[in-house]
């Protein structure tokens, strides 16, 4: 085999290996992850590095006894397959825990979760 088509065999080789360990991994969310709000957000939104499969994806909204606490409404915005929104009601100060399940497109599961608070 020529020292020309070795070459390609590899590049194409890690081109795909790139593609097969693509995984959904969050990207940013809304109130960032950390970060102390002033007062209520109106939903909470993640977006993701990935396209999303809504059909196996979530977004959970906790209290600080783990009460889901959102409107359990969550939403993926199909013109920005990596963005997903979870409504929550007036929340009270205090501290909360998102939660999220990804599963992208090409069925590659990650899951995490972070903290934001609600207050002065």
């Amino acid at each position: 085999m020529s020292a020309a088509r070795r070459a390609c065999l590899a590049a194409a080789a890690l081109a795909l290996a790139g593609t097969a360990f693509a995984h959904a991994m969050l990207d940013r969310a809304s109130p960032p992850v950390g970060a102390r709000v002033a007062a209520s957000p109106a939903r909470v939104e993640l977006w993701f590095t990935e396209a999303l499969e809504p059909a196996f994806s979530s977004v959970k909204v906790l209290d600080a006894s783990g009460r889901q606490v959102d409107r359990r409404d969550t939403a993926f915005d199909k013109s920005e397959p990596g963005h997903v929104t979870v409504s929550t009601p007036l929340l009270a100060a205090g501290r909360y825990r998102v939660v999220w399940r990804a599963v992208s497109v090409d069925t590659h599961t990650t899951s995490g979760d972070y903290t934001f608070d609600i207050g002065p």
